[in-house]
């Protein structure tokens, strides 16, 4: 069976308008292997990367960098205990992505998401309509690369996107994901 077949039509593909030029999905958008009318995503099929253990911190090598089309999916399970978890992408010292849930930020929940480039922070973005995570629950969280942002998606729902900063893709080298979770998965692909 092909990607295609086991997950759906993806964003992008011929055919397959899912994301319109504005960035933000349409009124009729779902994601890799979204069922229709929103619904949880199908379980993953069982295998050698459903079966595989990470150790967190995780660390990552993207020896060809970032790119358009590039898919990353990362399948875990929140701590039970959480405060949060990170994954970032990054090129030499600079912080390319920096996404951040956050499980009790003074009484809130919050997901962090900025960029790090020669040592200066930028501008945060936290609003967001919905906090997909739970303590203690399992996850997929899908990024998807394209030319001008990253697309973030969890158990199958659009949730954010996050313009490009920094925008040497190809130096983009590593993914790093730590804190409160476990990982079940870490798996990349070329969308076609």
């Amino acid at each position: 069976m092909n990607l295609e077949d086991a997950l759906g039509a993806f964003p992008g593909q011929p055919n397959n308008p899912i994301w319109s030029g504005s960035g933000q999905p349409s009124a009729n958008s779902i994601w890799p292997g979204a069922q229709s009318g929103g619904g949880p995503w199908p379980n993953p099929s069982p295998g050698p990367a459903a079966a595989q253990s990470l150790m967190v911190p995780c660390n990552q090598s993207l020896p060809f960098g970032v790119y358009d089309k590039l898919l990353i999916t990362i399948a875990g399970t929140v701590k039970a205990n959480a405060d949060k978890f990170t994954v970032d992408l990054t090129a030499a010292r600079d912080l390319a992505f920096h996404f951040n849930p956050r499980f009790n930020e003074g009484g809130n929940k919050v997901i962090v998401r900025n960029s790090c480039i020669n040592d200066k922070w930028g501008q945060e973005e936290r609003e967001l309509q919905r906090f997909p995570f739970v303590q203690g629950q399992p996850f997929e969280l899908k990024i998807l690369c394209t030319s001008s942002e990253f697309k973030v998606a969890v158990n199958n729902s659009h949730l954010l996107s996050f313009r490009h900063r920094y925008t040497n893709l190809r130096s983009i080298n590593a993914l790093n994901i730590y804190n409160d979770v476990t990982l079940s998965k870490v798996h990349m692909e070329t969308l076609p």
